[in-house]
């Protein structure tokens, strides 16, 4: 079984490098194809309305794309090599290589196109529908990427560890304990590069006024991508974020119960990240294994994250304790 696992990650991090590759060999093929019709100086930034704002040499543009190409498949090799194969997670990681690889080597090829022919760049424009086209090229590779992820023999998702019982930790009395874990999230960390990724390739083309909004969104995801979920005498703490603020915290007194359970992010939540819906909230950020509280007042609270099983029956203890003393 070992060795058939390593086999299966050695294949995933082939997988998560070969877009990028790829787009590489394609974007230097095209530039040795069309070298004596590209000017010295290649228009490489473009304004809001498509013109020509930025100049680079040949040597810069094979440099960039190089870089950016290696980059990218370094972080995506890293990130395969240390997934979970039992989270679906790792999947969307490797869609989100591909539609990565989709759009920034199909704005690296159209750049070279917009150069043809054209005196040292001048007069070169690079319309809005490049960029539409960009993005449906990105959902095609991602498309392709999905049915290479089909060949690679990947364990099934694994089942949570909890069974949805009222569980306890045996505790001595006055003994104190706690419990804490990140929940990192893969494929909002792979959302939040490829953004990062977008918004670098943008500024390259277009300048900075349209990679704010991906920069910016990027940044952000990645900052929400590893919440902090804590159980202590304080309750139950989930931060979506390592800061301390902003934080959503269950008191011990409110809670009810607290079990282990597989949770379906999108059939029960309507989709990820903090979701509020009927009779429930949590701070979802994956389908699996995850504690739920039921609060006093019968609202439930949910976060996704491993070891939910532990957590959930020291919660239980500490929430007892409390109405003990009460």
């Amino acid at each position: 079984m070992k060795v058939s696992t390593n086999r299966a990650r050695y294949h995933l991090i082939a997988l998560s490098v070969l877009p990028f590759l790829g787009a590489l060999a394609v974007d230097l093929g095209l530039f040795l194809a069309l070298r004596d019709r590209l000017p010295h100086s290649l228009a490489t930034h473009f304004d809001g309305n498509g013109a020509a704002d930025g100049y680079s040499g040949r040597g810069a543009y094979v440099g960039v794309n190089i870089g950016l190409a290696a980059g990218l498949a370094v972080v995506w090799a890293a990130v395969a090599a240390t997934a979970d194969f039992t989270r679906r997670g790792a999947r969307w990681t490797v869609h989100a290589g591909y539609a990565t690889a989709g759009l920034t080597g199909y704005l690296m090829a159209a750049a070279l196109f917009a150069n043809l022919d054209a005196p040292d760049g001048s007069g070169v424009r690079l319309p809005w529908w490049q960029l539409a086209v960009a993005l449906a090229v990105a959902a095609l590779a991602a498309g392709a990427g999905a049915l290479l992820l089909r060949r690679v023999d990947l364990p099934p998702p694994a089942p949570s560890e909890g069974t949805g019982a009222v569980a306890r930790l045996d505790l001595a009395d006055g003994e104190l304990a706690g419990w804490a874990r990140l929940a990192p999230s893969r494929a909002l960390c792979a959302a939040g590069l490829a953004l990062l990724v977008a918004g670098g390739a943008l500024t390259y083309v277009y300048g900075w006024g349209r990679a704010a909004a991906p920069l910016v969104c990027g940044v952000l995801i990645l900052a929400c991508s590893c919440p902090y979920v804590i159980v202590d005498r304080h309750g139950l703490t989930a931060r979506p974020t390592p800061l301390p603020w902003p934080r959503v915290r269950i008191p011990l007194a409110d809670v009810d119960r607290a079990v282990s359970r597989e949770v379906k992010a999108l059939a029960e939540y309507g989709g990820w990240g903090y979701r509020v819906r009927p009779g429930r909230s949590g701070l979802i950020l994956r389908s699996g294994e995850a504690i739920v509280v039921r609060r006093s007042g019968g609202r439930e609270f949910a976060v996704t994250v491993s070891d939910s099983a532990t957590a959930a029956a020291l919660l239980n203890t500490l929430a007892e304790r409390e109405g003990a003393r009460g």
